[in-house]
């Protein structure tokens, strides 16, 4: 009797394409990348692997792009000559150089249209699994292994299982996606999905804009998952036509695919979220922080850095003033959208609130400048970490939020 075929996941269908087998989940594959990506706290790494491989060309200029955004402008001459040794880099090689005030890396490499649905890529940043909100399966590696693809334009993968999230319900005025992964992180844990990918899917996921489901596809490491995944829809299409002139191959689930696990989830009674320090998945209702005292907040990162979520909060900062006792540091996550957010009126409304608005870039996330906190300080922020010690000091808090409630926060001097 001849055996079932059973159908696949999106991820099982993108590695079986980039493969040329037919890639099943535990499966190792070989397979061809679509685009090789590294920021310049990884690139000079990479750099140092392929001249210890011998190698001094990528496979194909056009697929490789480092970019300088998580310590930029630089904040010290050793950032300087690590900068320095990109650019040289992006000469000598002819790949995409982005340099300082371009912009997030995150944002940059679909805003620019490097990658389409259905394509497979790799970055030396763990939050490269954003794309996956595109119907790309791309995913953080470390630096040698980042090194191989550039030369190579091929790696190996361990086809990973597949969780799927379906997301039903009602949203409540005032909550987001930010609060929706926040959610979801605190469910699962830090380490709820390792070496999987989140499929995210249901009537809340089509109901929200491309930007939107950037941001939980942004946080999908957080669980610990290798990508999160969404099928390719028209808002999908039409987002990477208007960035890119290839030819989009998206990927949909098989009716009969196979998954680890499905996960329903009612929306309908989450509140806004906030994951308090020093885990990510720390996470508990607004109201039970309420009030905490804050000293900073910052609205950006790779996270929620775009143009949808400054016009959140400048629209709650429209007219008034930051609290006496708080800052605030805006980093756009690009150029393009800093000079959309002075097109709207929004920068104005920062500035004239009292903000900081910083160059494109990660601005305070990594903690390299940009708006370290001093001792005892609680910081309120759109970032997708607050680790001890993750902005720059080991003795400061951070809590995570959306773009909304550290707007509203700032405003109040406490978490609001």
């Amino acid at each position: 009797m001849k055996e079932k075929v059973v159908g696949k996941t999106i991820a099982e269908k993108i590695f079986s394409n980039h493969s040329g087998t037919d890639a099943r989940a535990g499966d190792i594959v070989v397979a061809d990348v679509d685009f090789v990506m590294g920021q310049d706290g990884t690139s000079p790494l990479a750099i140092k692997a392929l001249k210890n491989m011998g190698v001094d060309t990528v496979f194909d200029p056009d697929k490789v792009a480092l970019v300088m955004d998580h310590s930029s402008p630089s904040p010290n001459e050793g950032v300087s000559a690590l900068h320095h040794t990109m650019r040289q880099f992006g000469k000598e090689t002819g790949c995409h150089i982005y340099d300082v005030g371009c912009g997030v890396c995150h944002q940059l490499i679909p805003e620019q249209g490097h990658v389409v649905a259905g394509d497979l890529m790799v970055g030396c940043d763990s939050h490269t699994c954003t794309y996956g909100a595109l119907n790309v399966f791309s995913t953080g590696v470390g630096s040698t292994d980042g090194a191989a693809a550039m030369a190579s334009g091929k790696l190996w993968f361990k086809v990973p299982e597949t969780t799927k999230i379906v997301l039903t319900g009602q949203l409540q005025p005032g909550v987001s996606s930010k609060d929706l992964i926040l959610h979801i992180a605190g469910m699962l844990g830090a380490d709820g999905a390792t070496y999987e990918v989140i499929e995210f899917s249901g009537p809340i996921i089509d109901a929200m804009s491309v930007e939107e489901r950037m941001t939980m596809s942004n946080m999908a490491i957080e669980v610990g998952a290798k990508a999160g995944l969404m099928a390719a829809d028209d808002k999908t299409l039409a987002w990477l036509a208007e960035r890119s002139d290839r030819e989009a191959h998206p990927q949909s689930p098989d009716e009969d695919a196979v998954y680890a696990r499905i996960i329903d989830i009612d929306v309908s009674d989450i509140g806004r979220q906030v994951a308090k320090p020093h885990a990510v998945d720390n996470v508990v209702p607004l109201d039970e922080v309420a009030g905490t005292p804050i000293a900073q907040g910052v609205i950006g990162t790779c996270t929620n850095g775009r143009l949808n979520d400054l016009a959140v909060a400048a629209k709650i900062l429209e007219g008034k003033t930051i609290h006496p006792d708080a800052r605030l540091v805006i980093a756009p996550a690009s150029r393009d959208i800093y000079l959309d957010a002075i097109k709207e009126g929004y920068i104005q409304t920062f500035v004239e609130a009292g903000a900081s608005v910083v160059t494109p870039g990660c601005g305070p996330c990594v903690g390299t400048h940009n708006g370290v906190p001093s001792d005892g300080e609680n910081v309120i922020s759109t970032a997708n970490r607050n680790f001890k010690g993750r902005m720059g000091n080991s003795n400061a808090f951070i809590y995570l939020a959306s773009p909304e409630t550290v707007a509203k926060s700032v405003l109040a001097g406490e978490i609001a």
